[in-house]
């Protein structure tokens, strides 16, 4: 019920809210593509939904709580994640997730009306092998590979309730941020 290019279309657009919200400013990123559920690291999942009349889409990030994951996103946030409390590191990195599903919202928004986002909910990474449960139409695995070493990874699941083809085209020129712009 998912097109191929509607398929490539919701990879690239989590693949630019991933690059837009997920990485430190002034770090490079490498995003690829896991072929296998078992190459996903991580203890925990924060997962969000975006979904409208025509499809829910579910994104789970995967964290493990651990030095490499607190020092990342203090880096990325600009505060110190501590282990427990106000700031932990899992707050921090649902945050983070609502940045990025909130960016994908967006720009789903040109394709499709009426789009609505979940808070994010924190579960156990094993619930990942039940997905095949959830009979979705898409489901990519992603990894994202930064200057600090950490790997961070995602997973995309789409179910269609109708059709769905869309084409997303890549802009050449960077997209304003929103900047404000004094004369």
């Amino acid at each position: 019920m998912i097109s191929p290019s509607a398929k490539q279309g919701f990879d690239s657009l989590l693949q630019q809210a991933m690059r837009n919200s997920m990485v430190p400013a002034g770090d490079h990123c490498e995003i690829s593509v896991l072929a296998h559920p078992e190459d996903i690291k991580g203890e925990r999942m924060v997962v969000l939904t975006v979904s409208s009349y025509l499809f829910r889409l579910m994104v789970m990030f995967h964290f493990t709580e651990d030095d490499a994951t607190r020092a990342y996103f203090s880096r990325l946030s600009d505060t110190e994640c501590s282990e427990t409390g106000e700031g932990s590191v899992v707050d921090v990195i649902a945050e983070y997730g609502n940045l990025c599903c909130g960016i994908l919202n967006r720009d789903l928004g040109r394709f499709f009306p009426h789009i609505g986002m979940s808070t994010p909910n924190v579960i156990d990474r094993h619930c990942v092998d039940y997905l095949p449960m959830l009979a979705c139409d898409h489901i990519q695995h992603f990894a994202i590979d930064s200057d600090s070493g950490l790997r961070l990874c995602l997973t995309l699941c789409v179910t269609a309730y109708a059709e769905i083809d869309f084409c997303v085209i890549e802009e050449e020129s960077e997209q304003s941020t929103g900047e404000l712009e004094l004369f």
